[in-house]
């Protein structure tokens, strides 16, 4: 049903935290560096949000941008972070942690998800990474993430789409899959059409924006594309 869909739009900016709560979407994914794929944004920044804003805030947890490998001194980052939003009220938490060969470190991710708790914890597009979708999905639902954030192991949820079809069924409603990765105005129906998924995952930032800030009408045309 249309009524039960819903639209995350990866903030990189307050601004775009702003516009995201003022057009109705459903959730925000808060991020700082976009020219590295996202990486956890500031204290304060974090803090402003969960204070200001009236929808629900994941806070992106990624110590840097290339490698989902992690080292032990990032590892500790990474849960001083957790602990952080944790202690300011998020409602979530995104992450994601591989192997050296880019399988899904299972025990790593179970003990985020158990410091995170009661927040709820999305595993990003680490998961596109991943050579076997099919056991990453298994692998992830066993370690009590939520949500996977995935372009079906593509470069763009459309291109990926059918995938993203095949997780779904697998999923068999254990876990959410959302569709994310060059979603826009121009092919939501499409993506929604060839994945019929709930949740969707937006920036809402067309090619020729250069300041990262989500653009108000292509939000809202989601959404009225979307039926929310």
């Amino acid at each position: 049903m249309p009524t039960l869909r819903q639209l995350e739009l990866c903030a990189y900016n307050i601004e775009s935290c702003i516009i995201a709560a003022q057009c109705g979407a459903s959730r925000i994914e808060l991020c700082a560096s976009p020219e590295a794929g996202g990486t956890t944004p500031g204290y304060g920044t974090i803090k402003y949000a969960i204070e200001h804003i009236n929808i629900p805030v994941y806070v992106m947890i990624r110590p840097r941008g290339g490698s989902f490998v992690y080292s032990p001194p990032e590892l500790e980052i990474i849960e001083n972070d957790i602990k952080a939003c944790k202690s300011l009220g998020c409602k979530g938490i995104v992450t994601g942690i591989l192997t050296p060969d880019n399988n899904i470190d299972t025990e790593k991710i179970k003990r985020m998800v158990t410091l995170a708790y009661p927040m709820g914890v999305t595993f990003h597009k680490a998961f596109d990474e991943t050579t076997d979708m099919q056991q990453a999905l298994e692998d992830i639902i066993a370690t009590g993430c939520g949500r996977i954030l995935t372009s079906g192991l593509c470069p763009t949820a459309l291109a990926g789409a059918a995938n993203i079809s095949k997780l779904i069924a697998q999923a068999a409603g254990r876990i959410v899959i959302m569709p994310g990765g060059g979603v826009r105005s121009a092919n939501i129906e499409e993506i929604a059409l060839k994945t019929d998924a709930l949740e969707y995952h937006t920036s809402a930032i067309t090619y020729n924006n250069q300041k990262y800030i989500a653009e108000k009408l292509e939000i809202r045309t989601i959404l009225k594309k979307l039926g929310i």
